[in-house]
């Protein structure tokens, strides 16, 4: 099993989200930021980093918000995502092929990454 982090980070009432790069698994489809946790890291450790990468941002990374396993056809995820805030910088597209800040009731408006749905579903019925 791969073990995934992400950030859901907020701007008021809207969250992040990070469109995935055409070339990849699941390209085009949208996602929260994060990556593989790196062997020797922490969770957190690796959220800042993934997010440093992708973004070019150095995040303050909280409370576990949730965790779910998702089986792909390709990889089984254990995917944890942390409640974080932008400590330093502006999200760049280094990676990704767009990113958004949405409200809960855009969430059904984007095509996300099948692991994202549990969360997606929790996040429309905690508004």
């Amino acid at each position: 099993m791969t073990e995934v982090v992400a950030a859901l980070i907020w701007d008021k009432n809207k969250f992040m989200i990070c469109q995935r790069p055409a070339h990849k698994a699941r390209g085009l489809l949208w996602e929260f930021v994060g990556g593989k946790v790196e062997p020797g890291e922490t969770k957190e450790q690796a959220l800042i980093r993934e997010c440093q990468e992708e973004l070019v941002i150095t995040l303050d990374v909280g409370e576990v918000f949730m965790d779910v396993v998702h089986e792909y056809p390709d990889l089984t995820v254990h995917l944890t995502l942390f409640h974080a805030t932008i400590q330093r910088g502006a999200p760049q597209k280094m990676e990704h092929n767009d990113i958004r800040w949405i409200t809960a009731d855009e969430i059904d408006q984007y095509e996300f990454c099948p692991a994202d749905v549990e969360i997606l579903e929790r996040l429309k019925t905690a508004r």
